[in-house]
């Protein structure tokens, strides 16, 4: 038997237990190329993507030039390179769609970032995997496992800047009783294209925290999944996400409560402006039949600063069972708030000042969760940046 018919004969098995992702917008997980066929645009899961911006990225062959990666790791905890084996024996959850799935079988090798059992790493130290790109020429694919140990606590960041095509996917392995705040930034240059999975696995009684934070980059589509290992696991599923003129940000969820008496929590915030900025934010839960007692909740709020932008955004709750705690979604899209402006003015406050501090209020009960200050200090400098190039033009002589 070869490892692909063991590895789905796993899947098959799992999935008629309960305990693997399979839902109208997540096909089940499997490494064989051919169960991810190469898409042409009208699949559901890909209506909103811009496939011709994507350059030969879900069918081409890798470059020869990598990513160049430096990383900042406190005592105890290592970072090694590790083969696809390697990896799949470690946790790594098999690819759900055709990008992770050509990470997993054309990166030439993994990376396994382990965090042993019982460490506790304070918000001051946390872990950070620095990932950069020379040329958006390079068609680069990346695999990554990050393993966190029972009842360990650890921050981990990974920032992506510079250029390239980059694929990848991540496992992120959370052990019983862990507490882990992971943030994923992708800080790419303009003429960056990034398709990114985030796959996580939440022990018995353990709490995670994802953060996927999206500013630079021509066209970039992350996709996060949270699974759980046993009950009592529960997720934060975050995000903050700022487009430009001609940008496409795209942010796809999947919570898939496969256990019962599990929390899930999602909330993305996103901002708009200039001709042609696009954002796509769709959210799905899955609650199986054998997840009772479980705690979900998703919303996703998008502020359009200029005329031009469009936001797309698609809340989705699967329900197999009424014995839960608890379901709900929302959902919104506007522009600045009149009244708020208003008030603001009121009492003398300018109105460059007051859309100002209308957003920096919009984003920073988000950015305040990032658990990492550099990181917080830059995302409210790069908000500040972002506001200079359109809705603050114009103000430049006001006094």
């Amino acid at each position: 038997m070869t490892v692909t018919d063991a590895a789905r004969e796993s899947v098959e098995a799992s999935l008629e237990q309960g305990h693997l992702s399979f839902s109208h917008l997540n096909p089940p997980p499997s490494y064989d190329l051919a169960d991810h066929p190469l898409p042409t645009g009208r699949e559901e899961i890909w209506r909103f993507t811009p496939m011709k911006r994507l350059r030969g990225m879900l069918e081409g062959e890798p470059s020869a030039t990598q990513l160049t990666w430096d990383a900042t790791l406190p005592d105890g905890v290592t970072l090694t390179q590790v083969s696809g084996e390697e990896a799949r024996a470690a946790g790594e959850l098999a690819p759900n769609d055709r990008p992770a799935a050509l990470a997993a079988e054309l990166a030439d090798h993994a990376l396994l970032l382990d965090v042993p059992a019982e460490l506790e790493l304070d918000d001051e130290h946390p872990v950070v995997l620095r990932l950069h790109g020379e040329s958006v020429d390079d068609l680069v694919y990346g695999r990554l496992v990050v393993r966190v140990g029972r009842h360990a606590k650890a921050t981990v960041a990974v920032v992506h800047t510079g250029s390239a095509r980059y694929v990848a996917t991540t496992t992120v392995v959370v052990g019983d009783g862990a507490q882990v705040n992971v943030v994923s930034l992708q800080d790419w240059a303009d003429d960056a294209v990034h398709l990114g999975r985030d796959a996580i696995r939440v022990g018995r009684d353990a709490h995670v925290r994802h953060t996927s934070v999206s500013f630079g980059g021509d066209v970039v589509r992350m996709h996060a999944n949270v699974e759980y290992d046993a009950p009592g696991g529960e997720a934060e599923l975050l995000g903050l996400y700022f487009a430009d003129a001609g940008q496409h940000l795209e942010h796809r969820l999947f919570a898939d409560h496969n256990q019962p008496r599990t929390k899930s929590n999602v909330l993305y915030k996103g901002a708009l402006q200039g001709e042609k900025a696009h954002t796509v934010w769709i959210g799905n839960v899955l609650i199986r039949k054998i997840a009772e007692g479980i705690e979900t909740y998703e919303e996703n709020r998008n502020l359009v600063l200029t005329d031009g932008c469009h936001a797309d955004s698609v809340p989705n709750l699967e329900i197999e069972t009424g014995e839960i705690e608890g379901a709900g979604h929302a959902s919104a899209t506007a522009r600045f708030d009149d009244e708020q402006l208003f008030y603001l003015r009121t009492r003398g406050i300018s109105d460059k000042e007051a859309k100002r501090l209308v957003l920096h209020g919009f984003f920073q009960d988000l950015i305040r969760k990032i658990g990492v200050p550099s990181l917080e200090a830059k995302l409210t400098e790069t908000v500040e940046d972002e506001l200079a190039k359109n809705v603050f033009r114009g103000f430049e002589t006001e006094q």
